[in-house]
């Protein structure tokens, strides 16, 4: 009888010398990465989170001779102290970390229960702590074999998405020894995805103060220069809000796409979400919704970019209230989509892991 080419040869037992290394039960890992927070709401963390952040040349691609003198002799000293005031205005105090951290965290450990004992499941930041490197390496060490990246972005972009990889395979050239690796593909367009984001709005509609005459749809924003040069990024966008007007009922002009977090001088994808909610009061819309398409959890452009800035500029432009819904965060539908979105990119590694568990348990 053939052997099965999808069954490793077992790697632990009696063929093992009595001599050698310790060889640990082969499994497989799957890290959820988001794109990072400081490690407090202060001036220095939040100066060590831009620094590495900024310095990203997928995120900012200027040359450095004109990159570097304006990053680290302007915004490095200017921006730190206005930014963690910011931050401390969303920490969570009780638990001692951002809303971002805490939501990600979460959303690993339920799809750490619904994969069970198929895989282990572990979290980081793509700037910031946890970093990349050191949780690769930690699920190395536990023995996981191959791993499984999850860019906990729905929308590609070179700028998100792109620099997960970049700093995933650079922890690898470190490594003697490699798992091998895959990166999960964007879910913009992922039905699961739709019906969470769906889900999340009725709810937070059935509980707001008003019913909303205009949902935004905010996305962040991006240079035009990039999307020109070949980033999806915009049509991915515009897709999930197609796809999320179609499942709610709602038309173009009913909730309209817009681009926030504009950042330096040149001009980025329009229109932007502080001019047009602004524009919306101007007209004589009383109540407003936002709602953020391209963040899975909750963080400092939802809950102090609109939640606390973009609800003062609503107000003073002679709107009355603007109801600000959360992201998918760790709802049950959230779970439901990463443990899909993961059960399905784990193909073939998942039954070779479940094998591996059940013949350990023996």
């Amino acid at each position: 009888m053939s052997a099965d080419a999808s069954t490793p040869f077992p790697t632990e037992g009696p063929r093992t010398p009595e001599d050698h290394p310790e060889i640990k039960r082969r499994r497989v890992g799957v890290l959820l990465v988001n794109l990072g927070t400081p490690d407090a709401p202060e001036a220095g963390p939040v100066r060590r989170y831009l620094k590495e952040f900024l310095s990203d040349k997928r995120v900012v691609d200027y040359p450095d001779l004109v990159w570097g003198p304006l990053l680290h002799g302007v915004i490095l000293n200017t921006r730190p102290a206005k930014t963690a005031k910011a931050y401390k205005s969303i920490w969570m105090e009780e638990e001692g970390e951002s809303p971002l951290r805490f939501y990600t965290r979460a959303q690993a450990e339920g799809v750490a229960r619904a994969l069970g004992e198929a895989a282990i499941v572990d979290y980081a930041m793509r700037y910031g702590n946890p970093s990349i490197s050191s949780r690769i390496e930690a699920l190395q060490a536990l023995g996981c074999d191959r791993i499984l990246i999850v860019p906990l972005y729905p929308q590609y972009s070179a700028t998100t998405t792109g620099t997960v990889g970049d700093a995933a395979f650079d922890a690898l050239k470190s490594m003697r020894w490699q798992p091998a690796v895959r990166v999960a593909p964007p879910f913009h367009d992922e039905r699961a995805y739709i019906h969470a984001l769906a889900e999340t709005a009725r709810r937070a509609l059935e509980n707001a103060p008003t019913h909303p005459e205009r949902v935004v749809l905010s996305f962040h924003g991006l240079p035009e220069r990039y999307f020109k040069s070949g980033d999806p990024y915009h049509c991915h966008c515009q897709k999930t809000a197609r796809l999320l007007r179609e499942e709610m009922g709602w038309t173009a002009d009913f909730a309209p796409v817009t681009f926030q977090s504009k950042f330096g001088p040149e001009t980025w994808l329009g229109p932007a979400t502080d001019a047009t909610l602004e524009e919306m009061a101007e007209a004589g819309v009383k109540h407003a919704a936002v709602m953020t398409p391209g963040f899975v959890a909750d963080c400092i452009e939802t809950l102090e970019e609109l939640g606390i800035a973009g609800r003062e500029e609503f107000v003073e432009a002679g709107g009355e209230t603007l109801t600000v819904i959360p992201c998918i965060n760790a709802e049950p539908e959230a779970i439901d989509l990463l443990a899909g979105i993961v059960r399905r990119e784990l193909g073939g590694w998942l039954e070779a892991g479940v094998s591996a568990a059940a013949s350990a348990a023996e």
